[in-house]
């Protein structure tokens, strides 16, 4: 199993916010009740830290978007899309 991969082969960058955030949680309860072999807890560990990477990027773009939102002449709102990683070439 890869490390982007989980026990059912999703990859973490195809999870939506909602999703890596259940399957973070979940994560993280089965590490706190512990009695896993070492390397079952380091590979959920891992798991664990790529979930949150994946749940703060997406916070992250979230974030930009709302940032992005211009309100035009006419009153009306406007959101301008953009990625994170086009955030600083502006």
């Amino acid at each position: 199993m890869s490390d982007a991969a989980g026990v059912d082969g999703t990859d973490v960058s195809k999870l939506t916010f909602d999703e890596a955030l259940a399957e973070l949680q979940r994560t993280v309860v089965e590490l706190e009740q512990g009695g896993q072999e070492l390397e079952r807890s380091i590979e959920l560990y891992e798991r664990g830290v790529l979930l949150q990477e994946r749940c703060a990027a997406l916070l992250n773009e979230a974030e930009l978007r709302v940032q992005r939102l211009v309100e035009r002449s006419s009153g009306a709102i406007e959101v301008a899309q953009i990625k994170a990683n086009e955030a600083g070439d502006e």
